[in-house]
């Protein structure tokens, strides 16, 4: 076990600077606990199980596994060192309400571009429960357990890049996951190295290269960069609940992403935070039945 202790510059909201990176109910690689965060990923030198415990005014950060001096040494991004929110000035009566209760919370970087790419493009185009359960079956049947105590808390980190290319077509389908969908996934993870690079790049430049891969659109690659590369500027367009929750809380009434877009154009340079604080801020009120989940598997009559 390896340690690190970090001090914030400034007071830190842990809970909701980490809370983007856990998926859905039982992830097995993220996990909030009552004895502080757990992750357990696949770092460019391994796997690694990473526990953050608040400390006072630090936090605490130990590290179990082959990864553990990579993910030691990005925890101050990981706590949000890459963000400043300074210029930041709310426009809206209700960011200007919600944002002094919200200012401890920054945008985490744990530069895991690959990694964060891939439960991205699960989540195109399906509900956010099928995309976990897609997440969860996948990393289950694909991944290692996690190292040190990790494992005894039920966690696996994901494949590696190569191991998530070698998966075949029938597994993604039986996991819930579409051909469209594992191709990118599986044409990503052979250009994974390059990937991981836009963690060092400008940020307009690493999501080009982002962008640059087939089936990886604006919304995907803003996903990544909201976790990854700590980017404050690249709100979820594309996605339909976003913009209708950002449009109903400004304007009243329900908008789509041009509309989201006009709104968000006065935090620019910011715009991602402006978007986290209003959904943070006003909780959509639900309506109506879930729909169900399609199957994606031939079925017996």
């Amino acid at each position: 076990m390896r340690t690190r202790r970090h001090r914030p510059p400034t007071p830190l909201d842990v809970d909701r600077t980490l809370a983007p990176f856990v998926r859905g109910a039982g992830d097995p690689t993220s996990a909030r606990r009552h004895d502080g965060w757990w992750f357990a990923w696949t770092t460019p030198q391994g796997p690694v199980t990473l526990q953050l415990v608040e400390d006072g005014d630090e936090v605490l950060a130990s590290a179990w596994g082959d990864g553990g001096d990579w993910v030691l040494e990005r925890v101050p991004d990981l706590l949000g060192a890459r963000d400043d929110p300074s210029g930041f000035l709310p426009r809206h009566d209700l960011v200007a309400r919600a944002w002094p209760r919200l200012s401890g919370w920054r945008v985490a970087a744990n530069g895991l571009v690959a990694q964060m790419l891939v439960c991205s493009v699960l989540e195109q185009k399906v509900t956010g429960r099928e995309a976990f359960s897609s997440q969860r079956q996948l990393v289950r049947r694909f991944g290692t357990p996690a190292p040190g105590p990790g494992a005894q808390l039920g966690m696996r980190c994901p494949p590696s890049p190569a191991g998530w290319a070698r998966i075949p077509s029938w597994e993604w389908l039986r996991a819930g996951v579409d051909g469209s969908r594992s191709r990118t996934v599986v044409a990503a993870m052979r250009v994974a190295g390059r990937l991981d690079q836009c963690a060092d790049l400008p940020l307009a430049q690493a999501r080009a290269r982002m962008r640059s891969l087939p089936g990886v659109g604006v919304w995907t690659a803003a996903e990544v960069a909201q976790r990854a590369l700590g980017d404050s500027d690249s709100p979820s367009f594309g996605d339909y609940h976003v913009a209708t929750h950002v449009t109903l809380a400004l304007d009243g009434r329900i908008g789509d992403d041009a509309r989201m877009a006009e709104l968000l154009e006065p935090y620019s340079g910011h715009r991602y935070r402006a978007q986290r604080i209003i959904t943070l801020a006003a909780p959509r009120e639900r309506r109506g039945p879930r729909r169900s989940l399609p199957g994606h598997l031939p079925t017996r009559f």
